[in-house]
């Protein structure tokens, strides 16, 4: 691991420039009334400072100062009403229930308002019974405002001075995904490769991709600056962006089969430099991504011309030693990886062409795109969409009612005098932290919570035990919540960690000598809600993920269909719409994530509700391998003309009726017998007639040694490409099967064969 990349990468992301923000907007004001003496009565200014800014979510600067905006208010009416009743039981839990309900249900309309209910909940937590806001309440509540204010007044005036800082750092993000995508896809070809696991990582690392690519999408193609300004730095990102996208679809390309691949050239030491070479190539995507993070220049590390040449000379010097008729094919498969390595570092050299900034290349950008269509849209807000989730066939009101009973059942616990509980209110909040719309998501970050507690208590104990000097402590906190922020998204038990040592360091300073009581209260609270919210999250209204299978199965099935029909018509029709191409690409892969995300999380569901784990696991590893597939068929520069010797109609017949027919299976439609007929055509191709020529000359005569690394012979097209067709259709008809036995009750209605 090279360190020294991995430590840019870090201080360079959106994460720590966004931590770094909110901390200073914290800390800063906290010095500045410490040193008056003010601290203590004014503790809520800071405090609500840290909530706003916890609320900013990545996206469209107006998006982000309405979501503030609403921010500032939501939390100064939950403040003023819980203020007012706290003195009333009753109306406590009542008080519960309508914002518990209301502020859940708040996250139907996306994630930034999703994080407005949550931090919402957090403020009812806070002010509940009053341990905070003292008896003047007028007094608290306005110090609360004033600093709910001051975090959107440093939005503004940020946003203002760097308008492109955040676009540029979420475009560098992903092409430090795409990096780390190519160097698990380096394993592939390193001596006794573990390709089960590999396959894992990949699908993994594709649900990271998806989802930035949707994030960055909303960033840049909503955000008026990049989009209409005519600067050479709007252009110049949305560039780079399209380029991510376009090397993605390249990257996925590259799947092979490898377990062949290395049983011919395992043990040639040829794979292993094609592995290093990717290696080297990921590192210049690492190399751009942290340049366009840091706003700086990027220039390439390694000589790839010079390291691609060497490799094409190991190749052409192994070809020129094994190659006969016997392993022709092995070769034409070895030379098309080759082809898509060198796409891979056309595409590098490309983007560092645009990190000259050239004008001429800036100005000349038009995509001819719709950027409107690219973007996923958002659920309106209106009273109709809110309505119509008020019901239990609706994921997000079930979520809502296991929240608010979590709430009430908390916020009971925490009033039993007998526990002792001095800081009731943290029971609240980590059930609000903890809890989330998925029984996976709210196990897994349940132990990572009571870990991150259990530990970060320790250190912030042994912290405070040894270290007198408060410069030093106030240091440590400053360092400890700018960690805390940084990984609160990415690393969730070091985020809780470095919070749990601010958080008594906080106290400390507030009230000196409590330590004790913090460390006993923070660990007792941390496990009450880890109790209640693990037996909320498995009795109360569960949403199992198998429950989400079968529609994510129908989307995924039907976006695989037009993405082949897309790329087919791009390929037959020299006047095809590109961008109904790339929509029909983008719905593709944001499927196909979404239906891996679903599995990812099925794995931790209680074994009882792993249902047909196996067939689901084996019709997400087709749906990939469809979609890589025909990324793969995509790439073609030339057209079907080009290659009268492939029957392209009957093929695109062929393919989209099996691919169909596992889309009406999904979705329990009958289909006629002429959809089973057309999947079973037989093209009439003369690929395999030129194969076998070529063969016999090889054994016939001498082969040529000629050496020309851009010179890809037209049978080695030709092989491609219907190797890629049947594999396609191969894999579909697998998918098909697949189908056929994840709903076995429907089969009656359904004409097979």
């Amino acid at each position: 691991m090279n360190y020294a990349t991995q430590l840019r990468k870090f201080t360079t992301s959106q994460y720590i420039y966004s931590a770094i923000r909110i901390s200073l907007a914290i800390v800063v004001p906290s010095i500045i009334l410490a040193y008056f003496g003010l601290l203590k009565e004014y503790f809520l200014f800071p405090l609500a400072t840290s909530f706003v800014g916890l609320t900013d979510q990545p996206g469209p600067f107006i998006r982000r100062r309405n979501a503030l905006i609403l921010a500032v208010i939501s939390f100064f009416f939950v403040a003023l009403v819980a203020s007012f009743l706290k003195n009333y039981p009753v109306l406590i839990y009542l008080e519960i229930i309508f914002f518990g309900m209301f502020f859940s249900m708040i996250g139907i309309y996306g994630q930034r308002l999703a994080a407005v209910g949550s931090l919402s909940l957090v403020v009812l937590g806070i002010f509940i019974d009053g341990h905070l806001s003292g008896e003047n309440l007028v007094h608290s509540l306005l110090i609360f405002f004033a600093g709910s204010v001051l975090y959107l007044l440093i939005f503004l005036i940020v946003s203002k001075i760097q308008p492109y800082k955040l676009a540029g750092q979420m475009i560098g993000e992903n092409y430090l995904e795409l990096a780390d995508y190519l160097t698990i896809k380096s394993k592939f070809y390193q001596p006794n490769a573990d390709f089960e696991l590999l396959h894992s990582q990949v699908i993994s690392q594709q649900i990271k991709i998806k989802n930035l690519q949707e994030e960055t999408r909303e960033t840049v193609f909503k955000t008026r600056k990049i989009v209409n300004e005519s600067t050479t730095t709007s252009r110049l990102l949305m560039l780079m962006f399209l380029n991510s996208i376009d090397l993605h679809e390249k990257l996925m390309t590259s799947e092979s089969d490898y377990r062949k691949i290395q049983e011919s050239f395992g043990d040639s030491g040829f794979l292993t430099s094609i592995s290093i070479y990717l290696s080297k190539i990921s590192e210049e995507l690492s190399n751009i991504g942290i340049a366009l993070q840091g706003g700086t220049k990027a220039k390439p590390i390694y000589k790839i011309d010079q390291e691609l040449s060497e490799i094409f000379e190991q190749y052409f010097d192994l070809r020129s030693q094994r190659l006969n008729a016997e392993n022709l094919e092995d070769f034409m498969i070895l030379r098309l990886i080759l082809v898509r390595i060198t796409d891979i570092t056309d595409e590098i050299k490309t983007i560092y062409k645009v990190f000259t900034q050239d004008k001429k290349l800036a100005k000349s950008l038009s995509t001819g795109l719709d950027y409107r269509k690219f973007v996923t849209a958002e659920e309106k807000i209106n009273f109709k969409v809110l309505r119509n989730n008020l019901s239990l066939k609706s994921s997000h009101f079930r979520h809502s009612v296991r929240i608010t009973v979590a709430l009430l059942v908390g916020y009971a616990i925490s009033k039993l005098s007998f526990l002792g509980i001095g800081h009731s209110y943290w029971i609240l909040i980590t059930l609000i932290a903890i809890m989330k719309p998925a029984y996976s998501t709210t196990k897994h970050r349940n132990l990572l919570r009571l870990y991150g507690t259990v530990v970060g208590a320790v250190v912030a104990y042994l912290i405070l035990y040894f270290i007198d000097s408060s410069t030093v402590l106030l240091a440590i906190l400053l360092f400890s919540m700018i960690l805390c922020f940084t990984f609160l998204k990415v690393r969730y038990f070091w985020a809780v960690l470095f919070m749990t040592i601010y958080i008594f360091l906080t106290f400390n300073f507030l009230n000196p000598g409590n330590v004790n009581l913090i460390f006993k209260d923070r660990i007792l609270d941390t496990a009450i809600a880890g109790l209640v919210a693990f037996a909320v999250s498995y009795f109360v209204l569960p949403v199992w993920e198998h429950t989400q299978n079968l529609e994510l199965m129908q989307k995924t099935a039907k976006s695989n269909l037009n993405y082949f029909q897309a790329a087919m018509d791009i390929f037959q029709n020299e006047n095809a719409n590109i961008q109904d191409f790339k929509l029909k690409r983008k719905d593709a892969i944001i499927d196909l994530g979404n239906l891996s995300d679903n599995f990812q999380r099925m794995i931790s569901d209680p074994k009882n509700q792993q249902k047909k784990m196996e067939l689901v696991h084996q019709f997400v590893n087709t749906a990939h391998l469809i979609t890589a597939y025909i990324a793969s068929f995509s790439q073609y520069s030339k057209k079907a003309k080009d290659y009268p010797e492939i029957d392209f109609a009957s093929w695109n017949r062929k393919i989209s009726a099996e691919l169909l027919r596992t889309a009406l299976i999904l979705n329990q439609k009958k289909y006629h017998r002429d959809i089973v007929e057309d999947s079973q055509l037989k093209p009439e191709d003369s690929v395999e007639k030129l194969l076998e020529k070529r063969k016999k000359e090889i054994l016939e005569n001498e082969i040529s040694n000629r050496r020309d690394p851009n010179r890809i012979t037209r049978l080695t097209e030709l092989k491609n490409l219907r190797e890629i067709l049947e594999l396609i259709y191969d894999v579909a008809k697998e998918q098909r099967k697949c189908a056929e036995k994840l709903e076995p009750e429907i089969q009656s209605t359904i004409v097979k064969q």
